[in-house]
Formats: C-alpha cells, sequence, structure tokens
C-alpha cells in the first residue's frame, strides 16, 4: 500500500528539520577548516618565508589524501553508521585543523595539511550517500542545497571573521594567522559530539519519527534489487568515471580561484584583510541564495544535466574576465562569476548519481566520484602558485582555467546524451 501523502510530506518536514541544519553546520566547519589557510597566507607566507609554490603545493597536499581515502572512509560509515563515522570525521580534523598552529617549515605546513584531508575524507561523500536514504529522487537536488549551502555561507563567515582574528597578532604570543586556525577548529570538534549524540543512522533509528512516518519515508526511497551490496557495479559503471572526471575539471577551476582569491582581491584593491574578508562574506550570501533557487528549479524540472552546463560557461566567463583584466570594475564582478556559477550548479549535480547508483554501491560510487573530483583541489592551488612565482601574476593561470571549464561542459552534455538514450537513467 502506498504511504499517504500527508504523512510522508510531514515526515520528510521533521526530518529536514532535525537533519539538515547540523549536517550544515559540520560541512560548513569542514570547508572553512579546510580553505581559511587563502586567508592566513597573507600573513603566514610572510612569517614563514614560503613562496607562491611552496603554498600551492601544500594547500593541494590536502587533496591528495582526501582523494585517497573517499571510498574506504565511505565503505566504512556504511559499516559503522552515519552517527559514528561522521563524528569521528569531524573531531579528528578539528583537532589536527587546530595543530597547524605549530607549522614552522614547508615540511610540516605539508605535513599538517597532508593528515588533515585524510581526517576529513569521507565527509561530503558519505553526507550525500546518508541524504540518499531519507529523501526520494525528485527531492534530491534541494535536500543536497539544503546542507551544501553551508559551503557559500561558511564564506560569510570566515569572511567577517578573518580579520578580527587576524587582527590579534601578537596576543598571548600567538600571530593572527595562528588565531585563525585555532579559533576556526573549536567548532568541528563540538560539532563532532552533537553529531554523535543527535543525528540517526538511518530511518529506522530516528526516535523522533513515528513508525508509521518511518515507514513512509522508507516506502518513498526506492532500493534496487540488483546485488546492492556489491561495489563492483558502481565502479565499473563508465557515469561514475566520467561524472567524477567532470566534478574534477571544475574542482580545479574552483580552488584555483579559492586558495588564490584573497590576493587577487588585495592587489587590485589595496583593500585591508578585513574589508578583503567582507568582499567575500558578501559574495557568499549570493552564493547562498543562488544555490537554493537553481536546486529548486532543478527538482521543479526533473531535469539535472541541462541545470548544470549553463553554469559552466558562467564560470568561464568569469575566469575569462579576470585573467584578461586588472581594473577592479572588471576583474571583481568575474571573481564573482566564477563563485556563483559553481554554487549554483551543485544540487542538480550531486542529484544525477542517484538516478543510478543505490546501496552499498551508492556509497562507494559517490566517493568515488569525489574522488577523482578533489584531485582538482590538488591541480587548481599548485598550478596557480607555480604560475604566480613564473609569471609575477596570477592572471595567466586564471585565463588557463578556461580550458578545465570547456572540458566539462563538453563531459555533462554527452552524459546528458547518454541519459536521454534508450536504456538511459
Amino acid at each position: 500500500m502506498s504511504p499517504d501523502p500527508a504523512i510522508a510530506h510531514a515526515a520528510l518536514r521533521k526530518a529536514t528539520w532535525r537533519l539538515i541544519p547540523l549536517i550544515a553546520l559540520g560541512y560548513g566547519t569542514a570547508y572553512m577548516d579546510r580553505v581559511n589557510i587563502s586567508f592566513a597566507a597573507l600573513q603566514m607566507n610572510r612569517d614563514l618565508h614560503f613562496s607562491n609554490t611552496v603554498y600551492g603545493l601544500g594547500a593541494g597536499l590536502f587533496f591528495l589524501s582526501y582523494a585517497a581515502c573517499e571510498v574506504p572512509s565511505n565503505l566504512l560509515l556504511y559499516r559503522f553508521g552515519a552517527r559514528r563515522w561522521l563524528a569521528r570525521i569531524m573531531v579528528t580534523w578539528g583537532l589536527l585543523a587546530m595543530a597547524m598552529i605549530f607549522i614552522r617549515t614547508p615540511a610540516q605546513f605539508y605535513a599538517a595539511r597532508f593528515l588533515l584531508g585524510m581526517a576529513e575524507a569521507g565527509f561530503f561523500p558519505g553526507v550525500v550517500f546518508y541524504l540518499m536514504q531519507w529523501y526520494p529522487p525528485h527531492l534530491r537536488a534541494r535536500a543536497i542545497t539544503g546542507f551544501y549551502i553551508a559551503f557559500p555561507l561558511s564564506s560569510v563567515v570566515m569572511g567577517s571573521l578573518a580579520g578580527v582574528l587576524m587582527s590579534l597578532q601578537g596576543r598571548l604570543s600567538l600571530s593572527g594567522w595562528q588565531w585563525l586556525f585555532l579559533v576556526e577548529a573549536i567548532p568541528a570538534v563540538l560539532l563532532g559530539v552533537a553529531f554523535f549524540f543527535l543525528l540517526p543512522d538511518g530511518p529506522a533509528d530516528a526516535p523522533w519519527l513515528t513508525e508509521r512516518e518511518r515507514e513512509a519515508i522508507l516506502a518513498a526511497v526506492p532500493v534496487r534489487s540488483a546485488n546492492p551490496e556489491s561495489i563492483a557495479p558502481a565502479l565499473r559503471d563508465p557515469r561514475t568515471w566520467l561524472i567524477g572526471l567532470f566534478f574534477m575539471f571544475i574542482q580545479t577551476g574552483n580552488y584555483a580561484f579559492a586558495f588564490s582569491a584573497p590576493a587577487i582581491v588585495q592587489k587590485l584593491t589595496d583593500w585591508s584583510i578585513g574589508s578583503t574578508g567582507f568582499f567575500f562574506a558578501a559574495l557568499g550570501l549570493g552564493g547562498a541564495a543562488i544555490m537554493l533557487i537553481a536546486g529548486r528549479v532543478s527538482d521543479r524540472s526533473g531535469e539535472r544535466h541541462m541545470h548544470v552546463v549553463p553554469w559552466c560557461f558562467v564560470m568561464l566567463a568569469g575566469f575569462l574576465g579576470c585573467g584578461l583584466s586588472g581594473s577592479p570594475g572588471v576583474a571583481l564582478p568575474a571573481l564573482a562569476l566564477v563563485f556563483l556559477g559553481y554554487n549554483a550548479m551543485q544540487g542538480p549535480l550531486w542529484a544525477i548519481p542517484g538516478a543510478f547508483l543505490s546501496g552499498r554501491s551508492a556509497a562507494a560510487g559517490i566517493a568515488a566520484i569525489n574522488m577523482i573530483g578533489i584531485l582538482g583541489g590538488f591541480l587548481g592551488p599548485y598550478w596557480m602558485g607555480f604560475a604566480r612565482d613564473l609569471t609575477g601574476d596570477y592572471q595567466r593561470g586564471l585565463l588557463t582555467m578556461t580550458a578545465p571549464m570547456l572540458t566539462a561542459a563538453a563531459i555533462m552534455l554527452y552524459l546528458r546524451r547518454q541519459a536521454k538514450s534508450p536504456g538511459g537513467p
């Protein structure tokens, strides 16, 4: 018997209010601890005598260990449950993020970033897999944007706090960049404890659902019968690898932007760290709004691929603008286009794998997609640091980011064509 739509709606509404804000806080903290070195570098590189290449390599090393541990981490989440595993991830990365205050040499910087990547691995794909257990396919873009909105909002928090924390230079014998690492890592540990006590492993374990509400949620989430315990189908499916490659090209551009943008804005404008931070805070609010709108529009239409492709070209236009012009009137809006385009595509993009993955196979497949994609987090920062040391500015490096954007758009168009063909998802 089909579940009562009213009960199903009430159950998902209750789940949304219980789960999404907590997960969003966790992801926002993760992203902030991952990229706050872009602000810290404005002092740290000078204090520790790091070149742009050293900084770019250290920023990127996070993503190599992160990628290597993605699939094992998600399989361990599947085995031990979301509550325990996500709590473990958060506490571990919080402690390692605090330890960043002790770095003094390039080798220590590299080691700290590498270990931080290992600790955080599996959080994002684990959360995407977790939400697939709660939301039916037609609501997944909205659910994903519900927590992913923490990505642009973390820019608001990080930008607003950067100037304040880094102005504590010399307090308790700590540099401003050390205060930044220390204070912004504390919420991860606290949220890890909250996850352990507040997050159920799935609908069947949620004490705040009635029996009929549990049944309604479980009935609405499709379960495929074709050997759901095997991970092989996901890893053999070419769509897994193509979406992973798409994400890698997009992430190359995103992290080329993320780890260099504060320095670019300061060079263009001569703003203080505080003013630069407020610029990114405003950008974060815009990113949050466009992410929510794009996710809802995609769910309403049922289309995913063509709600991703146009944003590839928006990012491309942004890289062209800031790569060709050194004028703040052109380059600052162009940087905004990169950020907004990346945010807008996330909900529709992460709803695509749920059309052909389920069960343990979904845990492995989503982790594999993110594993491939996150390699762009190594390529983008390292390339930008190298390009700046080679040419003296970031413009040439930004201009080269148009190539991965074009390639990503071509891959997504191919995936759409395959999906529309007979037998496609």
